[in-house]
């Protein structure tokens, strides 16, 4: 199973915030040996948010959603959720549960009473109005839920809010009780060399070889104009299957040689 990723929200693509999720996201799977396929950011444009979760339900992947789950106008998530699945909104009740018991602990920390026919507490339970059919996922910051919903595919959308303080524990907890069968399954190393003087173009035949020659390796190839250690150069390596990854490298570095290449030092992650 595929694991894919979805950031939602205006503040993102026009730099006012800096996206935080990508890079924990990766680091939450590969602490559990998986690995993200894809990512997508999408802006709160209803029509663009629902056609990406169409897709996202339709892929059969594990997609973690990431904002807009709240109940203010600029928050679509929900309600696109809904649409892109062809199912109404619905209260859910442990949601609703929950909600209740943070208003009403707010109002004991003000030493207020809970009013719950009041028009602010009476709009936040619009926060626990997820598509029909939706399971929970516990907010341990404030009780106020995400939720997942199944796709058509086999795979499943689980939606968090933008907040990395709740959505972060939020998706660790998805993923240790969604997906702990899956941990392990992308487990990967990698091998790497510094090449001076090279030129991609000129290497490309000997990455292919590698690809053919081994199975469950692949070849990378970054290039540098302007490192400050090492200027021009390409950093080469493989990646994959750590029970194939040294055969592997031993390939790479064995055509490396017969192309007379300048090495630099080696790295491996």
């Amino acid at each position: 199973m595929d694991f894919g990723l979805i950031i939602i929200g205006d503040e993102i693509l026009s730099g006012k915030r800096e996206d935080k999720h990508f890079t924990k996201v990766v680091a939450l799977l590969a602490e559990r040996g998986l690995q993200l396929a894809w990512a997508r950011y999408v802006g709160d444009d209803r029509q663009l948010i629902t056609q990406a979760l169409r897709d996202a339900f339709a892929s059969g992947a594990a997609v973690l959603s990431c904002g807009g789950i709240g109940a203010t106008p600029d928050d679509h998530t929900r309600q696109c959720a809904a649409a892109a699945l062809g199912v109404p909104l619905a209260l859910h009740p442990e949601a609703r549960e929950l909600i209740t018991q943070r208003m009403q602990e707010i109002a004991a920390e003000q030493g207020l009473p809970y009013e719950p026919e009041r028009d602010d507490n009476r709009h936040r339970l619009d926060m626990g109005c997820f598509p029909q059919g939706a399971r929970i996922i516990p907010n341990p910051y404030n009780k106020i839920a995400g939720f997942s919903c199944d796709g058509q595919a086999g795979g499943a959308v689980h939606f968090v809010p933008g907040f990395p303080v709740m959505a972060w524990p939020m998706i660790a907890w998805v993923l240790d009780t969604q997906y702990a069968a899956l941990h392990g399954r992308h487990v990967q190393g990698e091998r790497s060399v510094v090449v001076y003087g090279a030129m991609e173009a000129t290497l490309t035949p000997l990455m292919e070889d590698i690809e053919a020659r081994c199975a469950g390796i692949r070849v990378f190839s970054l290039p540098s104009v302007d490192h400050p250690v090492h200027g021009r150069h390409i950093e080469l390596g493989v990646k994959g299957d750590p029970d194939q990854l040294e055969a592997a490298y031993r390939v790479l570095l064995d055509g490396l040689a017969a192309h007379g290449a300048r090495l630099g030092p080696e790295v491996v992650r």
